[in-house]
């Protein structure tokens, strides 16, 4: 959280003050309890973004920025809380980007880590180190750190998908990069791993044909992911909460190190049990119409809705539909917030 901290005792002579300046040190004492907050803190408010509002803008984009302008060309979703920061989160970047038929986006590589998930449109694709991965509505697809990845559309109607990256966090660290941009190369691959490798739960290949580069799957199809949630659906409990999380296939960790991924079912008029935890979400509306809480604030949402979490809100999700399921896709920091021993999450009434 980005704030102005004091660093002069004014009780203190003004020569000692002058000192310690001088010699670029400061009392604690005058900040300690900005640095350590006696409560959880963070600058960013629970939000919607409306895919009714935000679909006419993405389509006047693409007519009003060539793609040779724009390299990525994609409307930020910037929590307003954080304004100036291009930041959904303290830790997470989420934009809407829209690509044309027989556009091609230039490759690239960069330090961050970043996901896709397809909004609208059939016929485009990402290729990520040469693997060619199809997008289709609901698909999930990784770009890890420092693989090269290009877009590219073979489609007849625009293509959106949802941009998910650790931006805000990689340059916390002072450690966010990219290279320049190249032109997109034909894939090396016509298939990724989940077509024809990972097709079904707790099968792995003895030898993969693709290159190993520690992320034997970079693309989910959402068919596979809906078909498991409504199985699920049917026979788990009222009242038990039905949602996946997106794996490493081979290791049961995280698709990304910084980021986790998660689909959940929400059953005709259920109420999901409140919580709230550490980590910060981004939620993206797949199908169904609901509302959820966040903190203080009710969200109504619909198909093609974005809305945010902050951390160490409540949250709880309600599909008020009699008949009709609702399905709800999030990115999140928790593998972070795990990772550092500051994961804490609590189960409310």
């Amino acid at each position: 959280m980005t704030t102005t901290l004091s660093t002069r005792d004014e009780t203190l002579p003004t020569t000692y003050s002058q000192a310690l300046e001088a010699l670029s040190l400061g009392p604690l004492w005058t900040a300690l309890h900005q640095l350590l907050p006696n409560e959880r803190q963070t600058q960013a408010v629970p939000h919607r973004w409306r895919w009714h509002d935000l679909r006419p803008l993405l389509l006047e984009a693409a007519r009003l920025v060539p793609i040779e302008q724009a390299e990525r060309r994609v409307l930020v979703l910037e929590n307003p809380g954080l304004k100036g920061r291009y930041a959904i989160t303290a830790t997470l970047f989420a934009g809407l980007q829209i690509i044309l038929p027989r556009e091609a986006a230039p490759s690239h590589h960069h330090t961050p880590a970043a996901l896709r998930l397809v909004v609208e449109g059939r016929g485009a694709y990402t290729t990520v180190d040469g693997v060619k991965c199809a997008m289709e509505p609901g698909d999930l697809i990784i770009t890890p750190p420092m693989r090269w990845h290009d877009h590219g559309h073979e489609g007849s109607e625009p293509v959106v998908w949802l941009d998910g990256l650790d931006i805000p966090l990689v340059r916390a660290l002072e450690a966010s990069w990219a290279s320049r941009m190249r032109p997109a190369r034909p894939p090396a691959t016509e298939t990724d791993s989940s077509q024809d490798e990972f097709t079904a739960a707790g099968l792995v290949p003895r030898r993969s044909r693709y290159a190993d580069t520690g992320y034997p799957q970079v693309r989910w199809p959402w068919a596979a992911p809906r078909g498991a949630l409504a199985a699920m659906a049917a026979a788990a409990p009222a009242g038990q909460p039905v949602a996946l999380r997106y794996v490493n296939p081979k290791t049961g960790a995280p698709p990304l190190a910084t980021m986790g991924c998660e689909c959940q079912w929400l059953r005709p008029g259920e109420v999901t049990p409140a919580s709230r935890s550490t980590a910060s979400a981004v939620y993206h509306v797949i199908e169904g119409r609901g509302e959820s809480r966040i903190g203080d604030a009710v969200l109504a949402w619909e198909p093609g809705d974005t809305f945010v979490a902050p951390p160490w809100h409540v949250v709880a999700h309600t599909n008020p539909a009699p008949s009709a399921p609702a399905c709800l896709f999030q990115f999140n920091d928790e593998p972070v917030l795990r990772s550092l021993g500051l994961w804490q999450e609590e189960s409310l009434p």
